[in-house]
């Protein structure tokens, strides 16, 4: 076996398949969302012929909008090209058993071109495969991990669809941050999510409550930055199909109410040649010593996280989490161990690391980490020096750059960003910013409970 538990090999999964221990494979992928798309194969015929030659999926997947409508305006796939197909290549390194599933595995897939089988590039892991292709040309690798939270509801996803998603009843009825009781009455489904997880190749290092009503947050173990981008999209699947087996529903809304906390993901990161952490060093910065890789890292990161807003905080909801008081960050500034910061530095030494605390919990891990080493490896090629070490207060630093305020804002950064062109190229630039642009405008035609609740009878 291998030393992973849950990760299996070819000839792992041929011995299962003849025990009928295993007899379906999920062949699976991103879209721009972070949802699981893909195909539930036989697992002999998976064997036989998708394991070496892959399978098709329509191209409209990557220009379609929450609800699968095809969405006019993208040059990639459209009702004039036809949607044709593109290729889906396992990647078998992902080969793993879904532990919460009857009798299943899978493997996440690479997005290629039907006819020339190059990467499309417009597919999310194909943009973070082509950072760390870029960062492994100097013979470094970046360690990741996402501290990923949710809420946790009594209802299950249909009733609290029935409903409007009103009046959900939270799994817990007070703040429950790392309160060991109130956590307790949520083991029912956290316990089963840490299990599955471990035996799905995700290994755990523990759970914890939030500072919301049935909020918490399950923290699984760092590793190379795409593996981590493979364990977070697997990881909101696990749980999200083991609360709808029990009945319940979890949410990874950035701001699922309006007088709670966020849910947000943590994003730690760090660069590597073998053993070696190449963040730590000699040079002195504020009150930790580090390396002047770290330093330039740590200044390209914050000097162009505006840029790339819409990677770390992809929906309308996702802005609504940045407030005063909130845990969340408003400004675009660093300090070392401080959570009022948008970059928290942590650690010293081997350990020595960087906590972006932008990301919520609704961001494609693929294209945050796309957006984080991007800037961080600008940094180190142009030398961007940080700003000083912040102390105290963050929320009341009010000449600090204030991250943008809504995805519209957000969008038009990205859209006329040098630094985005520069790292995707024009097309895919313009294939993310319509993307954006078709989630801002849908939300500014609807009429909401709000609007109804405000306007009906007093206006």
């Amino acid at each position: 076996m291998t030393s992973l538990q849950g990760m299996l090999t070819l000839d792992q999964l041929r011995e299962h398949v003849a025990n009928d221990t295993i007899d379906t494979v999920l062949v699976v992928f991103t879209d721009m969302y972070g949802r699981l798309m893909g195909k539930r194969f036989d697992g002999e015929f998976f064997l036989e012929e998708a394991a070496s030659h892959g399978t098709h999926g329509c191209d409209y997947l990557l220009t379609v909008d929450m609800d699968m409508e095809p969405i006019p305006g993208y040059t990639y796939a459209n009702w004039t090209r036809g949607y044709g197909d593109f290729h889906l290549k396992p990647d078998l390194t992902t080969l793993r058993v879904a532990s919460w599933l009857d009798k299943t595995a899978m493997v996440l897939c690479d997005v290629e071109d039907d006819k020339t089988h190059t990467l499309v590039p417009f597919a999310p892991r194909s943009l973070l495969n082509q950072c760390v292709e870029k960062l492994s040309e100097s013979g470094a690798t970046a360690k990741a991990a996402s501290e990923l939270e949710y809420f946790i509801f009594e209802d299950s996803y249909k009733s609290a669809a029935q409903s409007g998603y009103a009046n959900l009843t939270p799994k817990g009825w007070y703040i429950e941050d790392y309160h060991i009781f109130q956590g307790t009455r949520e083991e029912v489904f956290t316990a089963e999510a840490r299990r599955h997880l471990k035996r799905s190749g995700i290994p755990v290092e523990n759970s914890k409550g939030e500072w919301g009503l049935g909020q918490h947050e399950i923290n699984i173990r760092y590793t190379e930055v795409l593996t981590m981008a493979d364990r977070h999209a697997v990881f909101k699947q696990c749980l999200k199909e083991i609360a709808d087996q029990l009945g319940l529903s979890v949410t990874f809304m950035a701001k699922p109410h309006a007088d709670q906390a966020g849910s947000s993901c943590h994003v730690h990161l760090s660069l590597w040649k073998g053993d070696a952490n190449l963040f730590d060093g000699d040079e002195q910065l504020g009150d930790i010593r580090c390396s002047k890789e770290f330093k330039w890292f740590l200044g390209g990161w914050i000097a162009h996280a505006s840029d790339w807003m819409p990677f770390y905080a992809p929906t309308v909801n996702s802005y609504k989490r940045y407030q005063s008081g909130s845990w969340a960050p408003t400004r675009l500034a660093w300090s070392y161990d401080n959570r009022t910061a948008g970059f928290r530095v942590v650690g010293r030494g081997k350990s020595l690391r960087i906590e972006c605390r932008i990301p919520g919990a609704d961001c494609n891990p693929y294209l945050a980490y796309t957006a984080a080493l991007a800037s961080g490896l600008d940094g180190i090629k142009n030398q961007i020096e940080p700003p000083p070490l912040f102390e105290g207060d963050m929320y009341m630093a009010e000449t600090i750059e204030h991250v943008p305020r809504t995805l519209k804002e957000a969008t038009g950064r990205f859209a006329n960003s040098t630094i985005v062109r520069d790292t995707l190229g024009e097309a895919v630039q313009q294939h993310y910013t319509h993307f954006f642009t078709v989630e801002y405008e849908a939300y500014e035609a609807a009429v909401t409970d709000w609007e109804r609740q405000r306007y009906f009878e007093r206006i």
